[in-house]
């Protein structure tokens, strides 16, 4: 019988290197206050460990590096797209596939032909850029997260799913003609990286085809959310995580994904939809803002490693590794004493700075405060998810340390873990922030902050 060590390692080695950013702690000093006291706008040279985002840092495998070579830039029918199409279609089941830049293009082109005023999209969260895709339709996002999804001390195997009495007790308060679609995220990214179950999953398609209301699934990290299946609810230890994608898949109208995350890759994304007449409309946007609908905006190239992308986050070891950096991130953390999202999510653990820092109020952008002490401290880059991102109304105040795939080592880890722990031993001296300036959506890109006085 094959013994089964404790120690996960990584299912890879490692081919190519490049230098980490070192710089003093006066010289980070200049640079965010030069910043504005926004981590989006400091050159990624002067970041030691970058978790802005796990999305297109992942690093490449050498397959990947070889579908590069085999790329087909023909303009219109590359055999590239052909060998893409056909990777989406195995994964999803669905009939039309358009390949898109990124999958904020695939939001904006839905939202675009399904949204407009008096329109709600219903999800169990949406993330930043979908709620922003969706308003600026002059429809309303609305969030039907499940009871407890925002008890951030409190651990629970499924915490993204959606709370399926409210979406039906929504529907019928709206309308079913109101709602354009439902949405599923998978994993919950604004919630903490939270996995849906299958059975969740199921109950929201027969509420959506109960009511004749198609059931569109952000899928970015769909392996992750299928492997939380595998290892938490019953009845799916045994089957491969690949079925349970497809069975995940089986349950939507379509999907739109940012391939950014899960395909493994540094550029990409796609819309994959049954409904005939919404992609008759997708395809005349998308031409005349991402490109001909056998490229969509990308290189036969990109197709081409997007293509073994989708087939490679679905292997068992991988994502064994996968979930398990991200555990022992947030084991870590828990130890020195810091408050996060409980339990750790599938790409990134999220610190709860309502708790870590109480004494700076909300008004003071308490998550924006600690992710610029922690680039201070040490040249660790992280992103903000609260009252910044989302504005007042934000139901959180949290720092996403999220990942890249396939970048970091078990040594960079912690040397995290001792970062935050000696952020926790003065973590009353932290300032908070006041604003200066912003833009009216997406604001977290471009503000520019200021310390409080002292």
């Amino acid at each position: 019988m094959e013994r089964r060590w404790k120690t996960i390692i990584e299912p890879f080695k490692i081919k190519a290197v490049e230098p980490l950013g070192f710089t003093t702690r006066e010289e980070r000093e200049n640079i965010l206050r030069e910043a504005g006291y926004n981590v989006f706008a400091i050159p990624a040279d002067k970041v030691l460990i970058d978790l802005l985002t796990d999305s297109g840092t992942s690093a490449m495998s050498a397959e990947q590096w070889a579908c590069l070579m085999r790329g087909d830039e023909s303009y219109a029918g590359a055999r590239s797209f052909y060998r893409f199409e056909k990777a989406v279609r195995d994964l999803t089941g669905y009939r039309h596939v358009l390949p898109v830049h990124q999958g904020r293009a695939a939001e904006r082109i839905l939202m675009g032909v399904t949204g407009g005023p008096d329109k709600v999209f219903l999800s169990n969260s949406h993330f930043d850029t979908t709620r922003a895709n969706v308003e600026s339709t002059g429809a309303q996002a609305l969030d039907l997260p499940v009871a407890g999804a925002l008890d951030f001390a409190v651990p629970a195997p499924f915490k993204g799913d959606m709370d399926v009495r409210a979406l039906e007790a929504n529907i019928r308060e709206l309308g079913a003609g109101r709602v354009p679609m439902i949405i599923m995220t998978l994993t919950n990214n604004s919630l903490g990286g939270q996995p849906a179950s299958m059975k969740n999953l199921r109950e929201v398609s027969e509420v959506a085809r109960h009511y004749k209301i198609p059931l569109i699934l952000d899928v970015a990290r769909f392996a992750e959310n299928a492997f939380f299946i595998k290892l938490r609810e019953a009845g799916y230890a045994s089957r491969p995580v690949a079925e349970i994608a497809r069975e995940m898949f089986s349950y939507g109208d379509g999907c739109m994904m940012s391939a950014k995350k899960d395909a493994l890759v540094n550029i990409g994304g796609f819309l994959a939809l049954n409904h005939d007449d919404w992609v008759r409309r997708a395809r005349e946007v998308l031409i005349l803002g991402e490109g001909f609908p056998t490229y969509g905006g990308l290189a036969g190239r990109d197709l081409e490693a997007m293509a073994r992308g989708l087939e490679e986050v679905l292997d068992e070891q991988y994502l064994t590794y996968r979930l398990r950096s991200i555990e022992y991130l947030g084991e870590g953390l828990r130890k020195a004493g810091v408050p996060i999202v409980e339990p750790p999510g599938g790409h990134a653990v999220y610190v709860d700075a309502r708790r870590f820092l109480p004494h700076i109020p909300r008004e003071q952008f308490p998550a924006q405060a600690l992710v610029c002490e922690l680039y201070l401290t040490a040249g660790v880059r992280s992103v903000e998810i609260g009252s910044l991102m989302f504005g007042p109304e934000a139901r959180m105040e949290l720092v996403r340390l999220a990942i890249p795939r396939r970048v970091y080592t078990q040594s960079h880890v912690d040397f995290l873990i001792e970062v935050f722990a000696d952020l926790t031993r003065r973590a009353g001296g932290v300032r908070g922030l006041r604003l200066l300036e912003s833009t009216p959506s997406l604001r977290h890109f471009t503000a520019r902050l200021t310390p409080q006085p002292a």
